[in-house]
């Protein structure tokens, strides 16, 4: 057997063992297999963001305060597609210091340091509690001993004036009595702690380079 017969007969050896090694990773065709489908054309830009928000699974920071898919989730989206820092967390926190801020400031009467968190309307209002308050010769203490229950009730947006409203519920434990001239307690008790729920609204439009949300309404 010459030299050449046998580099021929160990290259048709290499050859095949590829062959066969090439088969056995890749497989065959055998006419069943699904033809390849075309790419996808790129998604526009709003349909991008949605599908990356469906990757990313709901936004915690909305559905942890109010029920998914809901009317006030949605308002929330709303707020933070104009205003992407806004947290929900992060207002309810600054609400609960503006609560217990402005029911000492109530129990004061004195207006000022809360007219900046609270609309015109309730500001008046305010005031003439105060003024009734003055005339009668009563004063109002309250000392806010913890805020039991702060959870966001309603979200409710408006896109053609990008004005929010957020309704708060409050839960507070407080000492308070209104006394008069005399000192005679005439409502309340100034030795034994009540509690009290309120039911508040702030209002801001979002984007707004004023970062307060002041109250506009109050109830219970």
């Amino acid at each position: 057997m010459t030299n050449s017969l046998i580099q021929l007969l160990v290259l048709a050896g290499v050859a095949l063992f590829l062959i066969l090694k090439l088969r056995s990773v890749l497989g065959t065709r055998d006419g069943f297999e699904r033809p390849a489908e075309p790419l996808a054309p790129p998604l526009p830009d709003a349909a991008r963001r949605a599908s990356d928000t469906v990757e990313a699974g709901p936004d915690r920071d909305i559905v942890d305060h109010v029920p998914e898919g809901s009317q006030s989730a949605e308002a929330l989206t709303a707020m933070k597609r104009i205003e992407p820092s806004f947290s929900v967390g992060g207002f309810l926190q600054g609400a609960r210091g503006a609560y217990e801020m402005i029911l000492k400031g109530f129990a004061k009467g004195d207006i000022a340091p809360m007219r900046p968190y609270m609309s015109p309307e309730v500001a008046e209002s305010f005031e003439k509690v105060f003024e009734d308050r003055k005339m009668r010769g009563l004063t109002l203490s309250t000392d806010v001993l913890g805020i039991r229950e702060l959870a966001l009730d309603k979200a409710e947006f408006d896109r053609s004036t990008q004005e929010a409203e957020l309704t708060v519920r409050f839960g507070s434990e407080l000492i308070s009595a209104t006394t008069d001239a005399t000192g005679g307690v005439v409502e309340g008790d100034p030795k034994k702690a009540r509690k009290q729920k309120d039911v508040w609204t702030f209002a801001r439009k979002m984007g707004s380079s004023d970062p307060n949300w002041r109250l506009v309404e109050t109830g219970v």
